[in-house]
């Protein structure tokens, strides 16, 4: 076991040196009335004794006390703690006293006799500045472990907000890669050649996607960068019967949002609506007051609902939950379906994400 639990603090020795002379002072005062001003041999005896006297009691009281924050150290256990070192320092002050005085009676030590009286009073303001002491050091202590402990439980709560991060942007690149294949193998059948283009792009598109996910935020910029390449994906398998409308505030473009939220509500108006020629799906990306972004197509259900694994917008929301960000919305009628997404202007989001990146991964 280390034995740098028995070496006193920075506080404890400044404690030590502004508290002694004052103890030793009035101590001696105590001892020898008046002669603590006159007589040499107070100043050469008397005052020597009691500092190592002191600092062999100090010491106890430090090593004590050290110790029962090694055997009770948590902050459930301060009362616990705090009951059994009071208990010890007034038996270490009160043997303290009792050798000084009743040994400086025995010995006669430059001829004092024993007062009841004043053993009495230097006692009871031993135990004062002692307590007075004690309260410095473990208020210090408990500070020191509070701090340590919200550190603690803001690195698990990173940590578990990255790791549910993780997973969510996981979910994304299985769900697109599976509605791509399904579409991939329809057109092989249908139009080869057009099949050769939808790979081209979905390469292209891919290639973007895998760069911008291993990011938790996005800025809204680089989002539409992204929605532009991807509109042109599904312009490649659906032609004219998609149209995606852009009328968005050049001020947003550095605002945050959750990677690939777009990709994501524009892959499920698609996956859930008819796109036809003759019922074209028209999707409006548009920013709106109070640094909010909304995403609304034309409602026009399919009437055989396609398979869902429901990933798209409860992952929206649940990133949104993590990054305890409110103003999520998904609002429908009977003619448009719409979600709102608010933007995020506060760097520490990404400063939050990237830090516990490099606590989970320290050398990527």
């Amino acid at each position: 076991m280390s034995r740098a639990w028995m070496k006193p603090t920075r506080v404890e020795w400044i404690t030590f040196f502004t508290l002694m002379p004052v103890l030793s002072a009035l101590l001696n005062h105590l001892l020898f009335g008046d002669r603590l001003w006159h007589d040499r041999s107070v100043w050469f005896y008397s005052i020597p004794l009691i500092y190592v006297q002191g600092f062999v009691s100090w010491y106890l009281h430090i090593v004590s006390m050290h110790w029962l924050r090694i055997r009770l150290p948590g902050l459930h256990e301060t009362v616990m703690r705090l009951s059994i070192l009071a208990v010890t320092h007034v038996f270490l002050t009160s043997a303290t006293f009792a050798g000084l005085f009743y040994g400086f009676d025995y010995f006669h030590f430059l001829g004092y006799q024993l007062d009841i009286a004043q053993f009495r009073t230097s006692l009871l303001l031993a135990v004062a500045l002692t307590l007075i002491a004690t309260t410095s050091w473990e208020a210090e202590y408990v500070i020191i472990k509070w701090k340590a402990s919200l550190a603690e439980k803001e690195e698990v709560q990173q940590l578990a907000i990255q790791y549910e991060f993780e997973s969510l942007k996981n979910q994304v690149n299985p769900h697109f890669l599976f509605n791509c294949f399904n579409t991939l193998s329809s057109l092989i059948s249908e139009d080869p050649r057009q099949a050769e283009s939808f790979l081209d792009e979905l390469s292209k598109v891919y290639r973007y996607l895998l760069r911008n996910n291993e990011d938790g935020l996005s800025t809204l910029q680089n989002e539409l960068r992204f929605i532009q390449s991807y509109y042109k994906l599904l312009k490649t398998r659906h032609g004219d019967a998609i149209q995606i409308q852009m009328e968005v505030d050049k001020r947003y473009d550095n605002y945050l949002l959750p990677s690939l939220s777009l990709q994501l509500l524009v892959e499920n108006a698609v996956k859930h609506n008819v796109v036809s020629r003759q019922q074209p799906l028209v999707i409006d990306i548009f920013t709106m007051a109070g640094n909010q972004l909304a995403v609304n197509n034309n409602l026009q259900a399919k009437t055989i609902k396609e398979l869902s694994n429901k990933i798209g917008l409860a992952n929206i929301r649940l990133k949104y939950e993590l990054l305890d960000h409110p103003g999520f919305q998904v609002m429908s009628d009977t003619r448009n379906f719409t979600v709102i997404l608010p933007l995020i202007w506060d760097s520490g989001y990404e400063k939050k994400i990237s830090v516990v990146q490099k606590q989970i991964h320290p050398h990527s």
